[in-house]
């Protein structure tokens, strides 16, 4: 796929739900992402995510060939930092955290990060990242030293949404975080969504297929599962089916 951005943009306007897998290099070992790879391609998922807070191995490249050697599915890093890049992706979500005051991870990252990507390969989808509590001490909110956005504050949700549409990022990323006891509620999404016009992506303590076409039905675009599946990558299947089942406009 030579436009993923380009894609999400059409699917949004149509209805039509993406799902992405989210695969931590660090958590799943090779032998299992086979398993996962062969289900993901039976079970039509739109996208993989790569990434997450602390990369501490090598296992990213590694990864990222696997998933192309056997499947089409795009690849889109999801980078914990500025060091989780790799040209072997398709895209990469440049991720501001707009719901946070750490200016390392608003721009001072991204400097880093500018020279190799304007030289790389790699489409760059710059994200709006927003950590919402999902009732426990994420890693993600550990390691990047700010404080989610309380989860019945859904008016804050939404101003910092509308914050990053006008500062012309491409989409919303709203996460309660891996691990998230508490996924992010359907009236929090709802609200969001009404509010901008770019394209929704939602992840963090989604654990049922259920769930997973609630968030879809309240305007999420994109549908994120990774720890669920790390646990029971079977649930691949039915969550590709649930989010794919919303019905697109005419």
């Amino acid at each position: 796929m030579k436009n993923i951005y380009q894609d999400l943009q059409k699917a949004k306007s149509s209805g039509k739900k993406k799902f992405a897998v989210l695969v931590d290099p660090d958590k799943l070992r090779m032998g299992k992402i086979d398993k996962v790879i062969n289900l993901a391609k039976e079970a039509n998922v739109d996208y993989f995510y790569i990434g997450g807070s602390l990369i501490v191995n090598d296992m990213l490249d590694l990864l990222l060939k696997s998933i192309k050697e056997n499947t089409n599915i795009p690849c889109v890093l999801f980078p914990g930092n500025s060091f989780q890049l790799s040209y072997k992706a398709d895209a990469i979500l440049f991720l501001s955290l707009i719901s946070g005051r750490n200016a390392e991870l608003l721009i001072g990252n991204h400097v880093l990060a500018a020279p190799y990507l304007k030289l790389s390969p790699l489409e760059i989808v710059s994200t709006g990242y927003m950590l919402i509590d999902g009732g426990v001490s994420t890693t993600v909110q550990y390691i990047s030293n700010t404080r989610p956005i309380p989860a019945d504050k859904e008016d804050i949700a939404m101003s910092t949404a509308i914050a990053g549409e006008m500062l012309g990022l491409k989409c919303i990323y709203m996460d309660a975080g891996s691990g998230a006891k508490n996924p992010i509620s359907e009236s929090m999404i709802d609200m969001v969504s009404s509010a901008v016009n770019i394209p929704l992506i939602v992840g963090g303590g989604i654990r049922t297929p259920e769930k997973a076409l609630a968030n879809a039905q309240a305007g999420a675009d994109v549908i994120v599962v990774g720890n669920a599946i790390e646990k029971d990558p079977e649930l691949i299947m039915d969550m590709s089916a649930a989010i794919h089942s919303v019905k697109v406009k005419a």
